[in-house]
């Protein structure tokens, strides 16, 4: 079941918002750090469209765990990030480069991401791009 969790994130590394979508099922619970959650496919591509717009982020020295049940998981990463449009109600956009932790949760059901869970430090990435 790990496998559905690596190829998401392979796919979020290569920009494929298509490949990341077959990872989820039709009504997945997209829990955005400092934001509402959003339910269903539709609003998750959305979301990655505003995201690729204004950032470009790879993610480096990924660990994924995974309950003995096979129903949820956990990863721990680096973002490692290029802010390039400004974001609203967020600094402007210089092509700051950002380097920060953050950690992903997830659900999973009938072989597929039915719960996405998000969270890194929002203060610390603010810092970084006002520097």
């Amino acid at each position: 079941m790990t496998d559905i969790v690596n190829t998401y994130f392979e796919a979020f590394n290569a920009g494929d918002v298509d490949g990341m979508l077959a990872c989820l099922t039709d009504d997945v619970a997209h829990h955005v750090n400092e934001g509402q959650v959003r339910t269903g496919t539709d609003l998750f591509a959305r979301f990655c469209t505003h995201m690729n717009r204004c950032y470009r982020e790879e993610l480096t020295d990924m660990v994924v765990f995974m309950t003995p049940d096979g129903t949820r998981a956990a990863a721990e990463y680096v973002v490692n990030g290029t802010y390039l449009k400004t974001d609203e109600g967020l600094p402007e956009a210089k092509g700051q480069t950002y380097r920060l932790p953050a950690g992903s949760f997830f659900t999973l059901r009938d072989g597929k991401i039915s719960r996405v869970m998000t969270y890194y430090n929002l203060a610390d990435w603010v810092a970084q791009v006002s520097a």
